[in-house]
This record gives structure tokens, sequence and C-alpha cells, in this order.
């Protein structure tokens, strides 16, 4: 889902190749998602990169060659840096459509080892990607990242950096719940809302059969049976989760509580 010349971002799409379908993304987007948003009490702000040690493994996959030829750590990049940016300019315009001035995240984070940023003294595991309220920044494996950039396609990217991104705008409107589940709940909700609201503006474009992928990956990956909606990490069922996101995508922002 890269921005092409036009403007227009396309889901399942990029420079005329065929990608794969969404549902294996979303299953690694939502189901690493249980570490999504970290706080802390000091600044939060993100360790210096350590030299990398030679020799040493990156994620599993990530050096797998896709059948669709997205291999390139260049498209990566510029496929990560149209995320962002159109998660910038989404947010931009919804805050000032309210009246407000929006202030992007501070920083996007790329690592590759456990501990080599932390938020809050809390260190960010392997395979993830989380939002720090303390530092305000987004921090993700790269490894990680690349590996499903080329297994799933860069449709994977989008919905991540609209989760996370979420999160932070959860922050700047002072919205805190007492359970972890209704904060993620909403977030999925606000990621469905930047995704549809996106497609209506003309700025992103599905491909056929993108949507029922969207629910058959959100239906794959809700909380175990067993885990209980109080507890801390929980996500919400896999109905909460698809019914969370699609409500979001269908009629946007009004869905997702905000006021």
């Amino acid at each position: 889902m890269g921005q092409d010349r036009a403007g227009e971002a396309t889901v399942g799409e990029s420079a005329g190749r065929r990608q794969p379908g969404l549902l294996a993304g979303l299953l690694v987007a939502l189901v690493v998602a249980a570490g999504c948003m970290v706080g802390g009490v000091d600044q939060g702000e993100p360790q210096q990169p350590r030299p990398q040690q030679t020799g040493q493994p990156a994620s599993p996959g990530a050096d797998t060659t896709r059948a669709d030829g997205t291999t390139s750590v260049a498209e990566f990049k510029e496929d990560f840096a149209d995320a962002v940016t159109i998660a910038e300019q989404y947010w931009t315009v919804q805050f000032k459509a309210s009246g407000q001035r929006f202030q992007p995240v501070r920083r996007v984070v790329p690592y590759t080892r456990e501990g080599e940023v932390s938020c809050g003294g809390q260190p960010m595991p392997r395979n993830n990607a989380v939002y720090c309220s303390a530092g305000d920044f987004i921090a993700y494996d790269v490894n990680w990242s690349v590996a499903a950039f080329r297994q799933v396609g860069d449709a994977f990217l989008f919905y991540l950096l609209g989760h996370e991104y979420a999160h932070g705008v959860q922050v700047r409107l002072g919205i805190r719940y007492n359970f972890t589940i209704q904060q993620e709940l909403q977030a999925d909700c606000m990621a469905g809302a930047y995704i549809g609201d996106n497609v209506r503006s003309g700025v992103l474009k599905l491909d056929n059969g993108d949507l029922e992928e969207f629910r058959e990956g959100l239906l794959a990956v809700g909380d175990d049976p067993n885990q209980p909606w109080f507890a801390e990490g929980s996500h919400g069922s896999a109905e909460q989760r698809t019914d969370s996101f699609f409500r979001g995508y269908e009629k946007s922002l009004d869905a997702c509580g905000l006021s």
C-alpha cells in the first residue's frame, strides 16, 4: 500500500504487484498487540541504538523472499514512511475540524533487539510494536516488521500504524480507561475509522476481497476464551474486536466514543 504519484495508496496492490490477502497481516498485527500501549513515570525517551552484534540472527523469516517480489528494505522504508505521513495527515484534519491543533507523535523508532528501546524503564520486547505514552513515541521491531512486510504485504504496515497512532490520539484527548480492553477496543475502532475515512476520501484504495479478509483476520485474533475481560492486557473477544473495527470503518470516529 505504497503512496503512488497520484497520491493514492492501494491496499493489497503496490507498483502493479498483486499482494496476498490481509488475513496473515492482521494475525501478526493483532496477536502481538497485547503490549501495544505502555507508559511510565519518566520521560520514556528511547535509548540510543547500540552497535549490532555480528552473527546475531534476525527475527524468523526476516530474510524470506515473498512470492510477489516485495523484498527491498528501501521499499519497506518508503511504505512505512507513507503510513506515518497518512496517519499524521488524517489526525491533523480530524483535530482541525474540532478546532484543535494536532501534535504528531514525537518519534517512530525502529529497534532490533529486546531492551534496545525502553519506555518508562520497561524494555520493549522483540516481535512487537508499541506506543509509549511516557515518551510519546511508537517503537517497532524492524526485523519483525520487515518480515511481515515481505510475507504479507504493505497493508500490514498501514494497519499497524493506524492502531498505534490511535493510542497516541487517546493520550492527546486525555482518554483513560480503568481496563485495558476498553482502551484497545477503542483503538480498533479508531484504526477502522482511519482506514475507512481514507478509503472514502480516495487516499487509500481497497482491492476486491480485502474487507472480508479484514473480517476473517479480526475473528481469528480475539482473546483466548478463558481470559477475563478485566485482566490487564485484554483486548476483547473476536466478536468484540471485529465489531469495534467495522463500526469505525463504516461510521467513522463518531462510532468510537471519543466525545
